[in-house]
């Protein structure tokens, strides 16, 4: 079976590698162009790619897959990559996280093959991994979808379900799911190259959004919960990174555990900032105790390290 494969940060290149190292014959990959990133601000290839090339596996990366696009040069590009698609031996196309739509054009040359961070109809869209922790969510999971012009809408093929622990990250579950995404793409193709590969139409209940995350999102409002900040640190972990104001100063907050006792100081209050009690904070409701923060400039730290050389105690966060 030929695949081919269009992907672009690790999560999917987890699932090429699975593919590669199956055995599957993936002629063509398709990933987003390189971008500037670091200090320097260099041209950086994406994880699909690096792993593409590695492996002597030919890369395609239009920044367009739409004729119809307005701009010249991306309609030139998606014309060029749909001729590309066109006269390339193929029997599906998997795709995870390409970051770029496919349109009905592309959809229609072969099948398509989709691996979707969250237990479909939930979480459709841009951040499934991210809103499904800051929500609270028991599980989530992995579904194959073969993919159709709606947001992620097309009808399901296989899906398995993973517990979020308390203690879960984005950047763990991520892992996780990833890890997962691959086995399960492979497989997806093993039964559909037996004919074994059943369409389930996604239930009408139960849909919602998972929208992009932005960076406004980060800086946390300490008259919340602590159940929701806490979440919030762990679901903006390790992008963008939840932060809060002392003084003036954006300190991130990369880890904290949400505490049985209540406060009555205003929200943000610094309650207390030593060795024997840790870094705890007063919230909307119930009472937060941060355990890894990070100053301007700084590396992560463990909140007895930090306090250090960043005294909290009397402080307030805003």
């Amino acid at each position: 079976m030929k695949v081919i494969f269009a992907g672009t940060p690790e999560f999917a290149a987890v699932a090429l590698q699975a593919l590669h190292e199956a055995g599957f014959e993936i002629p063509l990959v398709l990933t987003q162009p390189d971008r500037p990133a670091g200090r320097g601000m260099h041209l950086q290839p994406s994880a699909v790619k690096q792993y593409a090339v590695s492996k002597g596996i030919e890369v395609l990366q239009p920044l367009s897959l739409r004729m119809d696009s307005k701009d010249p040069q991306r309609a030139e590009e998606a014309k060029a990559a749909h001729q590309r698609l066109l006269s390339t031996p193929y029997d599906v196309m998997v795709v995870a996280a390409y970051g770029l739509i496919l349109p009905r054009d592309t959809l229609d040359i072969k099948p398509c093959l989709n691996i979707h961070g969250s237990l479909l109809p939930r979480w459709r869209g841009a951040a499934p991994i991210h809103r499904a922790i800051e929500a609270g969510d028991a599980e989530t999971g992995i579904t194959i979808m073969e993919m159709e012009e709606g947001l992620d809408t097309g009808p399901m093929l296989l899906i398995e379900k993973v517990a979020i622990e308390d203690s879960d990250t984005t950047g763990s579950l991520h892992d996780k799911l990833a890890a997962l995404g691959g086995k399960m793409i492979v497989e997806a193709l093993n039964k559909m190259r037996h004919g074994q590969l059943e369409a389930v139409v996604q239930p009408e209940e139960g849909v919602n959004y998972a929208s992009k995350i932005s960076k406004e999102e980060a800086a946390l409002d300490f008259t919340q919960s602590a159940q929701e900040i806490s979440r919030k640190i762990r679901a903006f972990n390790p992008f963008p990174g939840a932060h809060g104001n002392v003084n003036g100063t954006i300190v991130k907050l990369w880890g904290a555990e949400v505490l049985a006792e209540d406060s009555k100081a205003p929200a943000g209050t610094v309650l207390a900032a030593d060795a024997q009690h840790g870094i705890v904070i007063a919230c909307g409701s119930g009472t937060l105790r941060l355990t890894s923060l990070q100053k301007p400039g700084g590396k992560r730290l463990p909140a007895a390290e930090f306090i250090k050389g960043f005294p909290l105690e009397g402080q307030r966060f805003g």
